[in-house]
């Protein structure tokens, strides 16, 4: 596959926290940075059918780029996936993750709904600039989807 059409492939992007560690993640904080980010955000949160933490879950939408990205986040397992997203925006998504949500020195990994699917393990996301993380993630893609 070319470069130029393995970067505009779609796929989920899950990030959650290595094994063993936590982001300490609520929802009533995650709705604070995406509020602080874009007050008129769409935000629904969901209590489930089993109690306040139990099968919660919690869907937004963030503007990156001028692109409009659908994600959502749970409790447990503590994460927050980005739907539908390029490797390229699932970077951008990444990078805003990390500066904003994620508490300062904690590491953040990664899986794909591909990678999920093939039983790929969870890959750190490079602490580096966003070319070299949607660089990482199309790797990634390569390895999920046998692509090359």
């Amino acid at each position: 596959m070319e470069p130029d059409e393995l970067a505009e492939l779609r796929t989920m992007y899950i990030f959650i926290p290595p094994d063993g560690q936590t982001w300490n993640l609520t929802f009533p904080g995650l709705e604070a940075i995406l509020r602080r980010r874009e007050p008129d955000a769409f935000i629904r949160i969901d209590e489930g059918t089993h109690g306040p933490v139990t099968g919660t879950s919690m869907d937004f939408e963030i503007t990156l780029d001028d692109e409009l990205l659908e994600g959502m986040a749970l409790l447990s397992p503590e994460g927050v996936t980005v739907k539908d997203a390029t490797a390229r925006s699932a970077a951008t998504f990444a990078l805003w993750l990390r500066n904003n949500a994620v508490p300062a020195g904690m590491a953040m990994v990664f899986n794909t709904a591909w990678g999920v699917e093939d039983d790929l393990p969870d890959t750190p996301v490079p602490d580096a600039t966003r070319p070299r993380i949607a660089a990482a993630f199309m790797a990634h893609l390569v390895e999920a989807g046998d692509l090359d």
